[in-house]
């Protein structure tokens, strides 16, 4: 089955502004590289269609210098995946992408704003 995960920050890194760090994890001296998107495989899985199709679930995590810019990317980001819904993308047909929530988790650490958004996608090697 294709690598959802990098599936879903290929595609983000192309559509995303370049000022937005787009990656697996939150990079070093975070506050100097905001806004970011981390994507990360969550919770979720099985199949639509055993051995055919896999369901995955995306950990997405949405920082940015404010709340409003952070929740703004996380609706951009949102519509992006969703968008790619019946695409096919680096090795990978998409057959289904939903949102299931969006939580304001701020980091209590760093004191930057942030949002997770969860998300779903339903693929077969393309």
């Amino acid at each position: 089955m294709p690598d959802v995960e990098q599936v879903a920050i290929d595609l983000l890194a192309e559509v995303l502004d370049d000022a937005v760090t787009v990656g697996s994890e939150w990079p070093e001296n975070l506050a100097q590289n905001l806004p970011v998107v981390a994507v990360a495989l969550g919770p979720g899985g099985g199949s639509a269609i055993k051995a055919v199709t896999a369901n995955r679930g995306l950990d997405i995590d949405i920082l940015a210098e404010t709340k409003p810019e952070a929740r703004d990317l996380a609706a951009l980001v949102s519509a992006h995946l969703l968008a790619a819904q019946s695409t096919t993308r680096a090795g990978a047909r998409i057959y289904g992408v939903e949102e299931t929530s969006l939580i304001w988790l701020p980091d209590a650490v760093t004191n930057i704003p942030r949002y997770v958004l969860v998300m779903s996608m339903v693929v077969r090697p393309a």
